[in-house]
């Protein structure tokens, strides 16, 4: 399954390489030009000899993880963060270390030995490590190095009723999307860009879209949800089965008001379930995108997953398939001149 086996391959920001090396032989059959720019970016081209607006649709690559900066002379890892983790989610998680995949457990000192006050603290980075069974510090170097990189090591399942589990929902579903949508036949000229470093700053969407300079431009994004006992309705941001997610406002984009209005008439033409995210905070690349060369009118469209940025996540797959149903709505629509920028 194409969602397995993206969500297994390691990619943390700043080192996309095995996911772009996926993605590129998954998709070179379906574009008539794909290439890797300066910062890492696969750029893809599909039927851009039309006079159409152009229009390129936006998945980031790179997921949270964790960087060793330290090797206790007890062999122990010190690391750091990559993109935004609660410290709270870490600790027992297995990861994965370096291109060899070296194993590891995100170790704390247990609570039999943990003061009064320690007990009742939230936990720092820096008091967390990763442990690989190494004897010492030599034995330890021998199979990692200051500066490796660590992924969660969650295997994708299916569970429950439609639902799924993972790592790296945000963003490897929207690489999903991205990748049933390049393997339809389209007439507009459309780019296609699997973007780098969106969780540490939305970098590699703001160079791609200088670079294919799009009329209109759609973020594909795995967003929070919080549907759970408890929550107050708006801060659940988006309900797991409830469809797509459409950004109104978000920390980067307040939405124009023209394309929402055009996504949300395509989702209720088609019959396609659709929701609205309904909190503030977080962006995605449409944040850089839109304001790239003259302005970029388009939008923003997730699929909700629970427990996002932690070692695993939960999404519907119906929110998935419902997804690539809108998508290939909307640009359909575009293609019969039913949205102009």
């Amino acid at each position: 399954m194409l969602l397995k086996r993206l969500t297994e391959a390691m990619g943390p920001s700043g080192f996309e390489d095995e996911i772009r090396n996926l993605l590129r032989e998954e998709v070179t059959p379906y574009v008539d030009h794909i290439e890797t720019d300066v910062l890492g970016n696969l750029l893809c081209t599909k039927g851009a000899a039309g006079a159409w607006p152009r229009v390129m649709l936006d998945a980031h690559m790179d997921e949270v993880g964790l960087m060793v900066v330290h090797v206790e002379d007890n062999g122990l890892l010190k690391f750091r963060a990559i993109g935004g983790i609660d410290p709270r989610v870490l600790i027992s998680k297995p990861v994965r270390i370096g291109d060899n995949k070296v194993p590891g457990v995100i170790g704390m000192k247990p609570i039999h030995l943990q003061d009064h006050d320690e007990q009742h603290r939230v936990p720092t980075l820096t008091q967390l490590y990763i442990d690989i069974g190494a004897k010492n510090r030599e034995d330890a170097l021998s199979a990692v190095q200051p500066g490796d990189v660590a992924m969660f090591a969650t295997p994708f399942e299916t569970i429950g009723v439609r639902a799924m589990k993972a790592k790296s929902f945000d963003d490897r579903i929207g690489c999903a999307v991205l990748v049933e949508t390049l393997k339809k036949p389209r007439k507009l000229p459309f780019f296609a860009a699997f973007t780098v470093q969106e969780e540490v700053g939305l970098r590699g969407a703001a160079a791609a879209a200088y670079r294919l300079a799009p009329d209109i431009a759609i973020a594909l994004e795995g967003t929070v949800c919080a549907d759970v006992g408890g929550a107050p309705g708006h801060t659940e941001a988006t309900k797991l089965g409830g469809g797509p997610a459409f950004t109104v406002q978000d920390g980067h984009t307040i939405a124009d008001k023209r394309f929402l209005d055009f996504m949300i008439s395509v989702a209720e033409k088609h019959n396609i379930p659709h929701q609205l995210r309904r909190v503030k905070g977080g962006s995605n690349d449409f944040g850089a995108i839109h304001k790239s060369r003259e302005g970029v009118i388009g939008g923003g469209i997730s699929v909700p997953v629970r427990y996002i940025h932690a070692p695993s996540q939960i999404a519907s797959i119906d929110d998935y398939e419902h997804t690539i149903a809108l998508v290939d709505a909307i640009l359909n629509e575009i293609e019969a001149g039913g949205f102009t920028a």
